[in-house]
């Protein structure tokens, strides 16, 4: 299979600026979404928006493994945090992503996903290890960090990088309860979002190699820091698009090695 890689977010602040990135755009409809084809140094790209939610993002997978044949899903996008250690704008690569509003007792294990047997869908080692090389180019960017203003007018430090499980499900955590819930029953998840578990379960029913890519854009409770909306327009989206040119760089220097 020739290498194509998939890029998703669920909203177009997190990846609109990856098609600036590509050569020979086209634009195609389906259904209710649009995705963008084009190619990076040789490498074919797709990028779409999948919305919020498991279904929605679910569903923009499936198109992309049924429609544009994808060998490589990439998703990123923002995320709470659940750990006392994690800041906003720290970078969170998923090893494991888990459904925490699966719920099939007493036929199931709680979390367990039936069509796989499993409660936590693991990220491929490879593409693990290139996330992390490409978050830590990023943190090490001197140059970057210069010109990222925002940085300092949302009273931010450079991100750190952490590795480790993310849950998913169809709620927007906003209250301590929350978050102390969750955490009393997977106490290893380091942050929350609404897509990253569907689509790691599509993945690995097809399986199709993945990276989950999460921003820490709040603490999951009351408490908010700063302006949500500026904080993906300024931060987040800019780190995304450098995460995604490195996988994507790395992706190319290996086809050209290869």
């Amino acid at each position: 299979m020739n290498q194509k890689i998939g890029i998703l977010g669920s909203m177009p602040e997190e990846v609109e600026e990856v098609v600036s990135l590509l050569n020979n755009v086209k634009k195609r409809a389906i259904g209710l979404r649009t995705f963008y084809e084009g190619d990076y140094k040789g490498t074919e790209v797709v990028v779409g928006i999948s919305g919020w939610g498991k279904v929605a993002s679910a569903v923009s997978v499936s198109v992309l493994i049924h429609e544009f044949h994808i060998s490589e899903l990439i998703f990123t996008g923002v995320a709470g945090g659940l750990q006392k250690d994690l800041r906003i704008g720290d970078i969170v690569v998923g090893s494991r992503l888990v459904q925490h509003d699966m719920d099939a007792r007493p036929l199931l294990k709680r979390f367990e996903i039936s069509t796989l047997n499993q409660i936590f869908m693991e990220s491929p080692r490879e593409q693990v290890e290139t996330a992390k090389q490409a978050v830590e180019s990023l943190i090490q960017d001197d140059d970057f960090y210069a010109h990222l203003n925002a940085l300092e007018s949302l009273q931010l430090q450079k991100p750190r990088l952490f590795v480790g499980d993310i849950a998913s499900g169809d709620q927007f955590f906003a209250c301590t309860m929350q978050k102390e819930a969750l955490l009393s029953v997977l106490p290893t998840v380091l942050c929350v979002e609404m897509e990253g578990a569907s689509v790691a379960q599509v993945c690995c029913e097809y399986a199709l190699p993945f990276t989950i890519i999460r921003i820490i854009s709040d603490s999951a409770d009351e408490n908010s820091s700063v302006d949500f909306v500026s904080f993906i327009k300024e931060i987040a989206g800019k780190y995304s698009i450098e995460i995604i040119k490195h996988i994507l760089n790395h992706s190319f220097r290996n086809k050209k090695t290869g």
